[in-house]
């Protein structure tokens, strides 16, 4: 079985990350869930993302995180406020 693999994207256009198309979607679906209604900081997003994923994803979580989030922000899915200390919401 072929593992599928996804090329990420980011927002300042450096090169994506090659990753595993199963883990992103993981990422995806969690981050999405945790902006749906709020805005968060990037602590409190990875905070988050680690409470709810632990256990149950058997990479970095952290790692994983950002990369999704700057293909999120790349694709405008999401976006980071102007605000000190800046957040993140759905676009």
């Amino acid at each position: 079985m072929i593992e599928e693999k996804i090329l990420t994207k980011h927002p300042l256009g450096k090169s994506g990350k090659n990753i595993n198309k199963q883990n992103y979607e993981t990422l995806k679906e969690a981050i999405l869930s945790a902006l749906r209604n709020k805005e968060l900081t990037h602590t409190e997003l990875l905070n988050q993302l680690n409470k709810s994923l632990k256990g149950k994803f058997s990479g970095n979580i952290s790692w994983y995180a950002e990369t999704v989030k700057l293909d999120l922000e790349a694709g405008k899915i999401i976006e980071r406020t102007s605000s000190k200390p800046q957040k993140y919401r759905l676009k």
